[in-house]
């Protein structure tokens, strides 16, 4: 490994805390992916690799996808390690390839970002993530470095790694459907809203009978399943209420079951009742952390469930009941993956509708989570506005965020609002991730997260409690002191 340059290029707006995003081609762009293929070469593959190294690299329908994995193959290749490119995927498609042959990835993506993003997710073997503290940091310094000084002379012609192509679409297909029985499920009208992303891809080949799997009780009805790296219609990004009114609309329109929404890469799912109404990632996360608590309490085992901290109440909640060990984590995939793995949980959901599963990888999967969704709306006969209601006993305010003059500032007069004057009562406070501030052991149940931005100058609010008028007053009550002119 080359020491550092005094020149170093700083990449440090491009290489983040968990993945590498930016605007192409100003900040990525070939001669770039060339050198963090190079540097990922140095500080991940290499130094792991049993036997002949090699890496598995994907994208998504984004225009600059193809011409930055030609060059981040380059990096690889000139380091010596082989590169098998699957083209065209959805994140956890390359999460699944990278699982299943046990070998570093790179999935290309910049996820819901408009359209003149791109980006790169890393994985070790086995779909383990690369983050800031697992290696991303060096990756990002050695990248600069090569982007400063040249990247490092290539081996031998001889030991140069090969690029060779394989589709593996029908694989991860087959795998998720071994994963979840459909077979025997009652009929269902699904209405699907990929955005233009790369659920336009997997969806076919997952729901449908494009890979070459028997046909399931399913009639799936698409919605901008053309793949367009331009987002046409909507961003595809599901988080946003606005992105989610075509689809709500459809699902009516067509008297559907269920409407999904995928997020650019398909690696988040949305779920929409028979009424056109969200139902919350929360939920989502109670429901098929009950099915896996279940199947695990099946094989014998203690299940353990990861959430974060501020996915609702009533995941603790149902999951304790059922006999579960619940895990409360900070907010972020890699805090969840790391604490799935350190614990063997069978199951992990965040807010943002990122569910992970043991059983593929423990990495985060839109679609397998789907699949289970639609496993238990057709396993019985309510509809799923029935079904839902049972998860989503209280009321959540979802993330507010202010911009504030003063981060310190404004945490620190609801700080001193309610925990050093306790104004609401008594309190249990914690900062594993931001402030936290519970009442829910007394009355009225509320609690509230008030957590700072990495990257700017905002707060973000979520609060939830037993009933609407107690969520409005402490959520508005919160935001007055947080947006307090000092």
């Amino acid at each position: 490994m080359t020491s550092p340059s005094p020149d170093r290029v700083d990449l440090s707006a491009l290489i983040k805390a968990y993945d590498v995003r930016g605007v192409v081609p100003q900040e990525l762009n070939p001669e770039v992916a060339r050198a963090i293929g190079a540097a990922f070469a140095e500080v991940v593959v290499l130094p792991e690799a049993q036997g002949r190294p090699r890496v598995v690299v994907a994208h998504d329908m984004r225009p600059s996808g193809p011409d930055l994995v030609a060059a981040f193959a380059e990096g690889l290749t000139g380091r010596g390690v082989d590169v098998l490119r699957i083209g065209l995927a959805s994140t956890d498609g390359l999460y699944y390839a990278s699982g299943a042959l046990d070998i570093p990835g790179a999935m290309f993506t910049a996820s819901h970002n408009p359209a003149q993003y791109n980006g790169i997710k890393l994985c070790r073997a086995g779909a383990r993530p690369v983050g800031q503290d697992s290696g991303l940091a060096r990756v990002r310094d050695l990248a600069g470095d090569y982007l400063a000084s040249g990247l490092p002379q290539t081996v031998a012609p001889d030991a140069q790694g090969t690029v060779s192509d394989e589709d593996m679409l029908a694989d991860y297909a087959g795998f998720l459907r071994s994963l979840v029985d459909l077979s025997a499920i009652r009929p269902l009208k699904v209405v699907v809203d990929a955005g233009n992303g790369m659920g336009g891809y997997t969806a076919p080949a997952v729901l449908g009978t494009q890979a070459g799997l028997p046909a399931l009780p399913l009639e799936v009805v698409p919605l901008y399943f053309e793949l367009d790296g331009t987002f046409p219609n909507h961003e595809a990004n599901p988080l946003e209420p606005e992105n989610l009114r075509d689809l709500q609309a459809a699902v009516v329109e067509h008297g559907a079951d269920i409407g999904l929404a995928f997020d650019g890469d398909a690696d988040r799912c949305f779920v929409i009742d028979e009424n056109g109404d969200p139902v919350s990632p929360s939920a989502i996360t109670a429901l098929v952390g009950l099915r896996e608590v279940a199947r695990e309490q099946a094989a014998g085992r203690t299940p353990t469930v990861i959430h974060n901290l501020i996915t609702s109440q009533v995941v603790p909640d149902l999951l304790t009941a059922a006999g579960a060990r619940t895990v409360r984590t900070r907010v972020g995939h890699s805090f969840i993956k790391a604490q799935m793995a350190e614990h063997e949980a069978v199951f992990g959901g965040e807010h943002s509708a990122h569910y992970y599963f043991r059983e593929f990888f423990f990495a985060d999967t839109g679609m397998l989570a789907a699949l289970h969704v639609l496993a238990a709306l057709g396993g019985q006969p309510h509809p799923l506005s029935a079904l839902a209601e049972q998860y989503q006993p209280y009321v959540a305010s979802g993330e507010i965020n202010s911009r504030v003059t003063s981060v310190e500032e404004a945490r620190a007069r609801v700080v001193e609002a309610y925990v050093t004057q306790q104004g609401a009562g008594p309190v249990t406070v914690d900062e594993l991730d931001g402030l936290t501030v519970s009442h829910w052991d007394g009355q009225p149940q509320w609690w509230f997260n008030l957590r700072a931005s990495n990257t700017e100058p905002l707060l973000r609010l979520n609060v939830e409690a037993a009933d609407e008028d107690i969520m409005e007053k402490v959520r508005d009550d919160v935001l007055a002191l947080v947006r307090q002119e000092a």
